[in-house]
């Protein structure tokens, strides 16, 4: 068995050699900004995995479950999980959200509660077929359901089939879909998967691929 990979902080020199987590044409990826700013105001929680031979196989940068709004950023030999926990800005229309109210199903079907969100999740090439993205994704589940999650949720290109597939497979179901999300004017899906909290599983729908609405409807 190889040595394995070693977890030491994350450097912005790391920015340089971590392409290999992030090839994929279909992966969106940030720009050095948005890593620069979790240096700035959470580097002890920026982490990489760097094999023997000095390759980053790896990145993490999470910052605390705090106030109302939160981000956490797992990843794990050579796969990267993007996520957060989050809310809509503003109160839940009637207080407290109950997902099986109808007027939310009628009047406010956009409002988003308390869940978690996976900005990006891609495994390196070398990497794939081996269960990582399932074991990822169910470290954000975990995440969620210990914050008291209702759901998590995704987006992915419609054309991705690939990748929605895979999620299907891991117990996502389309709950709209988002026209011209993309910078190059492609769809999304919107994905959920219901966790602990929704024990009805209220906050998904059949169908969802049918259901269309405008960027701006989306926070």
């Amino acid at each position: 068995m190889g040595a394995e990979p070693t977890l030491r902080p994350m450097t912005p020199l790391d920015l340089l050699h971590f392409n290999p987590c992030n090839l994929d044409h279909l992966t969106e990826t940030y720009g050095i900004a948005f890593y620069l700013e979790y240096f700035t105001k959470w580097p002890h929680l920026c982490k990489v995995l760097e094999s023997p031979n000095g390759q980053i196989e790896a990145y993490s940068n999470s910052n605390p479950l705090i106030f109302t709004l939160t981000s956490l950023t797992l990843g794990f030999l050579g796969n990267i999980v993007l996520g957060k926990l989050e809310a809509s800005p503003y109160p839940a229309p009637v207080s407290p959200y109950d997902p099986s109210l109808t007027i939310y199903r009628k009047k406010w079907p956009n409002y988003l509660p308390w869940h978690a969100h996976i900005t990006c999740l891609t495994v390196a090439p070398s990497a794939r077929r081996l269960g990582h993205a399932t074991r990822l994704s169910e470290a954000l589940e975990r995440v969620g359901d210990e914050a008291d999650a209702w759901f998590v949720d995704l987006f992915v290109r419609v054309e991705n089939e690939a990748a929605i597939q895979l999620y299907r497979k891991m117990g996502y179901s389309v709950y709209r879909r988002i026209t011209d999300y993309y910078n190059d004017g492609s769809d999304a899906y919107d994905m959920r998967k219901p966790l602990k909290r929704d024990k009805k599983r209220k906050t998904v729908r059949p169908n969802g691929e049918m259901i269309k609405v405008d960027p701006s409807e989306v926070w």
